[in-house]
């Protein structure tokens, strides 16, 4: 992998791990229960992404 891709994929890590703490700490929040499972499913998704991303390393 080149210094160039490297650093996307570093990138693409960080943001995906934001936005899994986002939503994470978001879905604790929520009262509504369906907006709660979707919240916390969109987290697991980007759990996943992340995991996939970090794979590639």
């Amino acid at each position: 992998m080149s210094p160039k891709e490297l650093l996307y994929i570093e990138d693409a890590l960080g943001h995906e791990k934001q936005i899994k703490a986002t939503c994470t700490q978001c879905a604790e929040i929520i009262q509504d229960k369906q907006l709660k499972e979707l919240v916390s499913e969109i987290a697991s998704k980007h759990a996943n992404t992340f995991s996939d991303l970090y794979k590639l390393l």
